[in-house]
């Protein structure tokens, strides 16, 4: 269900060793992203959940689907670019069937975020499938 990009993160985390060359990775995944433009970050596209100021702006371009995203914290910055990496391109209808929690575990993120991230994670996951069923 992971799309080819996602595929490459699995592979690059596999052959990085450590966890802070691991958070590097996310960290640069993220500033690699173009930032959100400012007049997209609004209350209707503010992700509630998260410790840190998240905006997602997601999108269906012919039947699949895209979002953008942004955070003022590096690592959340990064968490977005990862998420983009399995969602984006789907068909829209495949979206809210993705299974984030097992795909984000082959990574094991979940073991190295600390319980807001965590959470912040699961409040983005979340407003990208509601995203999609609406569509």
């Amino acid at each position: 269900m992971a799309s080819g990009a996602f595929e490459d993160i699995v592979a690059d985390f596999e052959f990085l060793d450590d966890w802070e060359d691991r958070y590097r990775y996310v960290i640069e995944q993220g500033k690699a992203m173009d930032p959100l433009d400012p007049a997209l970050k609004v209350p209707a596209t503010k992700v509630d959940g998260c410790a840190s100021e998240v905006w997602l702006h997601p999108r269906a371009e012919e039947g699949r689907f895209y979002f953008d995203g942004d955070s003022d914290a590096l690592i959340v910055r990064g968490l977005i670019a990862v998420l983009r990496q399995l969602y984006n391109g789907l068909p829209v209808d495949e979206v809210p069937a993705v299974d984030a929690r097992a795909e984000l575990a082959r990574l094991e993120l979940n073991d190295h975020l600390s319980a807001q991230r965590s959470n912040g994670l699961r409040a983005m996951i979340e407003r990208i499938r509601e995203s999609a069923a609406g569509m």
